[in-house]
């Protein structure tokens, strides 16, 4: 057996190496491998040699390869060397810390680590620090600190912030992150990497570990790592480990109908179920909440051998998926239904089959899933994919494919955000007052903030002292100031105040407790009931009293609203309204994207399919067209009174959404009475009175005029002025740059209460100052985020010159997937009834199947 130790350690197994003679370990060490009969692995000793070297490194190892103690050898060797006593008065500061995209992450492993470190009798404290950590423990950290301390990127953030940061930061000589490529690709990232920026200013000669096991460009993340500066990008060491057993992935091939769309899988629960009884435990990923709740609630439904199944999810109360993992850990469940909580580096030990249901979305995203069952190097991981869908079924084979060539499709890291700035400005005056020279030469060491220019950061520094030229006479915006000594301080203490109860990048919808209560007086009285959770206040908004939903696996009566508390009775009720959360949507990848295009465009890969999908691309093709590699198919026909244009770019429903409202003020301005459409992550469909078909033929206008690359100029720009999604997007900048406070001392403000006074202030700053700090950072957020602005216009790009057109006279087999999501997306403003039936999936599949 190899340095990863039984499932109680979570670092893997199996695996004999000789140790290489230039990096002997310590006696206690080596000690502690013999007498288990290990042999540490040769990445673990290749990075302990490069960090007792000061090198900053990288490694990339595949699940089950002991990342985690090859990442800590280096502080556990080091600390073990270290002298009893320090040559200050004051004892140590930190040491090492370790960073974890969850908070679940840093404290199993601490846990973990708890038992080598009492083995080989190391004199030394590890702790966490996260959300949950009480009042009282943080300030004794601050005081007392221990040696290894395992924490979140917000809790970096509060760290560095603090007066006194310099004191415990002094001793500071390795920050590990964990899963390094879920840190360091969104807002959270960003924040992270000014984070790493100052504690480089506190200990120069810091040096960095980064532990990952899903890389698309491993160059980004060895540049994250060290600091930037001058004209070449600095990258840090790398170590790589090959190998690793060959996951074995299955596509489910259901003897049931595969259906048209939905995500539900509601069809596949006999074959689930079989799944889950003939292994020992299974983690069963879903991509959204909502699904998570009706797939719980449907297992248990069919669950007639009474099977240990349980339900995890970020809404959900933290004692709860306490409890759950706890039961995880202790072997006692057979299945857990679960989103992306429990993707990361967490090992469960006995889970040895994951089931995903929906397509993937993201080869990356599989690969990390998989990953949690069999956490061996050297012994597959097992794999089974349920497509809930036709289209699906494509993306789920795109996605095997793209994992057996070992393909990832991360995101790229992305500029640093400026709102995200703002608060890190306003974070490191409440630390010490600033000289602005300094903090923007430390800014930029940042990879993300490597390129900014000091015009923008100057404007930055004065958004946090002003809130831009728009606010600058109203007072509270006045956050930080310039002294006489050049020095920029903060105003007031109660900034540092309101700086730390709002920290952070990551903004949820606003949320509600769910209560239930024995009953409803009792409940709309304030008294009794146990909170479950957490549940987004506009699906509430949508709720009358009686009405019954779906939450925390239980159907439940919604009774009304004690102060802030959803007040919930049980019921048996059998047909409940499922909660749509905010966010819970991950758009298809550009690689799996391109991977559907290539199944389609290429009949002799349809043997690979199921029959029933196979035989509905060969009908399709019959009966209209399918479109070749990097070719953009137009359907257009007429169906009951409307016309229907249906175009199938596979770039997800993100830019497919932009893209249907563009399209719709497009025809709306060649009179073609657009009525509304619908986005799926394969197609669009658009509908109206207008006979689409016979316009396009005429060339009034031309289907290259109307997917032309100019729709993201004015048409886009008139769209967003008018749009409630700019607000939105605003509103997150908002909070994140600090500009408005959710929280205060002992209160916090609604959701309604955020909205009103960013929607204000959006109104405001449109009309007055529309280039405004917030302004860009919001447009920036919408070409990467909620609108893929960038991903829609290399769409638009793409398809220039290779748009093709079937004009049909009736419905396509194709396009019944999407046919059966109208109604959902109704467009303003034009001069038609919106309204349109929704059709049942046999009487849509039989016209296009069949002709009749």
């Amino acid at each position: 057996m190899d340095a990863m130790a039984p499932p109680r350690y979570a670092f893997g197994v199996n695996v004999v190496a000789k140790t290489p003679p230039d990096a002997p370990l310590p006696p206690p060490f080596a000690d502690w491998f013999v007498a288990r009969g290990w042999s540490p692995r040769p990445h673990q000793l290749e990075l302990l040699d490069k960090a007792r070297a000061g090198k900053s490194t990288l490694l990339i190892a595949p699940t089950g390869a002991g990342k985690t103690l090859a990442g800590f050898l280096p502080s556990l060797t080091a600390l073990h060397a270290r002298p009893k006593k320090p040559r200050r008065a004051g004892g140590y500061g930190i040491h090492t810390l370790y960073v974890s995209p969850l908070k679940a992450l840093a404290v199993d492993i601490a846990r973990n680590l708890e038992a080598p470190v009492d083995e080989i009798g190391l004199t030394l404290r590890l702790e966490t620090r996260t959300g949950d950590t009480s009042v009282h423990k943080r300030q004794r950290q601050k005081l007392n600190p221990p040696d290894i301390l395992l924490t979140t990127p917000e809790q970096v953030a509060l760290l560095v912030s603090a007066p006194g940061a310099d004191r415990f930061f002094a001793d500071l000589d390795t920050v590990i992150f964990d899963e390094l490529h879920a840190l360091v690709t969104n807002k959270r990232g960003d924040l992270l990497s000014l984070g790493l920026a100052r504690l480089r200013k506190l200990a120069p000669r810091l040096k960095t570990i980064g532990l990952s096991a899903t890389v698309a460009d491993p160059d980004e993340l060895r540049g994250w790592l060290m600091p930037q500066g001058g004209t070449r990008r600095r990258l840090s060491h790398l170590v790589t480990v090959a190998g690793g057993a060959r996951p074995d992935i299955t596509i489910l091939d259901s003897q049931e109908r595969v259906p048209w769309s939905g995500h539900s899988a509601r069809y596949a629960l006999g074959d689930l179920y079989d799944a889950i009884k003939r292994h020992r435990m299974a983690l069963l990923f879903v991509n959204t909440r909502s699904q998570a709740e009706l797939i719980f609630q449907e297992l248990w439904r069919v669950n007639a051998d009474d099977l240990p199944i349980a339900l995890h999810h970020g809404s959900l109360d933290a004692t709860q998926r306490r409890k759950v993992e706890a039961a995880m850990s202790a072997g006692r469940l057979r299945a857990v239904v679960c989103t992306s909580t429990l993707d990361l580096g967490i090992d469960w030990g006995d889970v040895d089959l994951v089931i995903h249901i929906g397509a993937p979305k993201g080869a990356s995203r599989l690969a990390q899933r998989i990953g949690r069952a069999n956490h061996r190097l050297d012994e597959p991981s097992r794999a089974l994919l349920v497509p809930a869908n036709r289209f699906e079924v494509l993306e789920c084979r795109s996605a095997l494919e793209a994992n057996y060539l070992g393909a990832q499709d991360t995101p790229p890291i992305r500029s640093g955000a400026l709102d995200v700035l703002s608060q890190h400005v306003l974070g490191m005056a409440c630390a010490t007052p600033f000289d602005a020279d300094d903090l923007y030469e430390e800014v930029a060491s940042a990879y993300p903030y490597r390129e900014i220019d000091r015009r923008t950061f100057d404007r930055t520094v004065g958004f946090v002292a002003t809130g831009g030229y728009a606010l600058r006479q109203y007072e509270r915006y006045a956050r930080i100031r310039a002294g006489k000594d050049g020095l920029w301080r903060i105003s007031h203490p109660r900034v540092a105040q309101q700086y730390r109860l709002n920290v952070g990048t990551i903004i949820e919808a606003p949320l509600l407790n769910v209560k239930i209560s024995r009953n409803r007086a009792a409940g709309l009285a304030g008294r009794g009931g146990r909170i479950v959770g957490r549940i987004e206040e506009y699906f509430i908004e949508t709720l009358a009293p009686g009405d019954t939903f779906l939450f925390a696996g239980f159907v439940l009566r919604f009774e009304g609203m004690y102060e802030n508390d959803v007040i919930a009775t049980r019921t048996q009720d059998t047909t409940p309204k499922i909660p749509l959360y905010a966010g819970g949507k991950f758009p298809l990848s550009t690689y799996l994207a391109a991977g559907v295009r290539a199944i389609l465009a290429d009949p002799k890969r349809w043997g690979e399919l199921p029959p029933q999908v196979a035989e509905w691309l060969r009908i399709q093709r019959r009966r209209s067209l399918l479109p070749r590699q990097g070719q953009l198919l137009v359907e257009t026909y007429p169906r009951g009174n409307r016309h229907y244009l249906v175009a199938y770019p596979f770039e997800g429903r993100l830019a497919h959404q932009t893209l249907g409202m563009l399209l719709t003020r497009r025809l709306e301005r060649a009179k073609l009475r657009p009525t509304g459409f619908v986005a799926t992550d394969y197609s669009i469909a658009v509908w109206g009175l207008a006979d689409l078909g016979a316009a396009f033929a005429r060339d009034r206008p031309s289907l290259a005029e109307l997917f032309d690359e100019d729709m993201l100029g004015d048409d886009l720009e008139a769209w967003m002025a008018e749009s409630y999604l700019l607000k939105r997007m605003f509103r997150n900048c908002a909070l994140i740059s600090g500009l408005i406070e959710k929280r205060h001392p002992g209160q916090e403000k609604s959701g309604r209460q955020v909205t009103m006074s960013s929607d204000l202030i959006y109104d405001v700053l449109r009309k007055h100052e529309p280039d405004h700090l917030l302004m860009e950072a919001t447009w920036a957020d919408a070409s990467t985020g909620l609108l893929d602005i960038g991903r829609l216009g290399d769409m638009l790009a793409r398809i220039k010159g290779r748009i093709v057109h079937s004009r049909l006279d009736r419905i396509s087999p194709l396009a019944v997937p999407v046919m059966l999501e109208i109604g959902k997306e109704p467009v303003s403003g034009g001069d038609a009834d919106e309204h349109v039936l929704r059709e049942a999936a046999d009487d849509l599949a039989r016209e296009a199947m069949n002709g009749g």
